[in-house]
């Protein structure tokens, strides 16, 4: 079975990649020793190693815009590097390939590189140099897996039981940027999220409270809570229920909700309660389809706006009762 992706993976890889762009000169100007930029040098590079081929190539291999890569070619034309022909193939396109003082421009580019790479390799024993070797080589393939899938599907959303270390700050974040957005509301609501959360994190440890999180690839997507001591007398409390804006229509929604609703029923509450406000309909659809049925609304300005907050109540189901989901 294959290892989960975790978020340290995915922080551990793109630190590895800022640093080696960064010590192999990508953010210079020029590369390699020349006086090319990065994509000039790359262009010089795989023409070289196709022997020919056709500027519409070229611009797929490097993932660059057909007109970035004109530029590129024409500059390089200019200064006797590259040598462009009519295509034997296509009349409409021409075949690049590189002039004698372009392959010799090649050679010292690969003289450099391989020089540069082999002094990193040199410091790492032998079965590091294997698993460096084989590991970017798989990696690289990956990343072109990706590009090459237009339909590759999203990573699998897992709902994980239990705060994790920067969930508090992330679900905070996902609320104030969804009602900052759609509803204007300004850092204030985005605080009392926060607030929120931290007193109720605190919390945890008791039975009738829980938290649920949505990971995709390691990062927290959504997330919903049952505080099942802050309204008492048998109610349960579904508090935080949010899904970022990527993941909507996914279905997390259901599952986060499917979670809670489903531990208050294990819990045996007598009544779930949420509060929401007029406007969010897909939410409410969500809601009315787990059981639970408007019961008040009015007028409220807690959140620096006046808005329509309504209240929705569940009721514990009677045995054999079932919604439909």
């Amino acid at each position: 079975m294959r290892e989960a992706l975790t978020h340290a993976d995915i922080l551990a890889v793109r630190d590895a990649s800022r640093r080696m762009v960064r010590e192999l000169g990508f953010m210079q100007p020029t590369l390699a020793e020349t006086d090319l930029t990065p994509s000039a040098v790359h262009a010089i590079i795989e023409i070289g190693n196709h022997g020919s081929m056709t500027a519409n190539r070229l611009a797929q291999v490097l993932l660059l815009e057909k007109s970035t890569v004109s530029r590129v070619l024409a500059r390089l034309v200019e200064r006797g590097l590259i040598d462009e022909k009519p295509s034997e193939t296509d009349g409409r396109a021409k075949a690049l390939s590189l002039t004698p003082r372009g392959h010799a421009l090649l050679g010292n580019i690969n003289r450099f590189a391989n020089l540069r790479v082999g002094k990193a390799l040199h410091f790492l024993n032998g079965p590091a140099r294997h698993r460096v070797v084989g590991g970017l080589a798989d990696y690289a393939q990956a990343l072109a897996t990706v590009q090459a899938r237009s339909s590759f599907p999203n990573p699998a959303i897992h709902i994980h039981e239990g705060l994790l270390p920067g969930a508090i700050g992330r679900v905070a974040e996902m609320h104030g940027r969804y009602y900052a957005h759609e509803w204007a509301m300004g850092s204030f609501f985005e605080a009392r999220v926060a607030s929120g959360l931290a007193e109720f994190s605190q919390r945890l440890d008791r039975p009738a409270n829980r938290i649920w999180l949505a990971l995709q690839a390691g990062e927290i997507a959504g997330s919903v809570a049952v505080d099942g001591e802050d309204l008492g007398g048998g109610k349960a409390h579904v508090r935080w229920m949010i899904v970022d804006d990527g993941l909507r229509g996914s279905g997390t929604g259901r599952r986060l909700l499917d979670s809670a609703v489903g531990f208050c029923d294990a819990q045996a509450f007598a009544e779930v309660h949420l509060w929401t406000f007029r406007g969010l309909d897909a939410a409410r659809r969500l809601y009315e389809s787990a059981g639970f049925v408007l019961a008040e609304e009015w007028a409220g300005d807690q959140w620096g706006r006046t808005l329509t907050e309504q209240r929705f109540i569940r009721t514990r189901p009677k045995r054999g009762d079932t919604h439909t989901t």
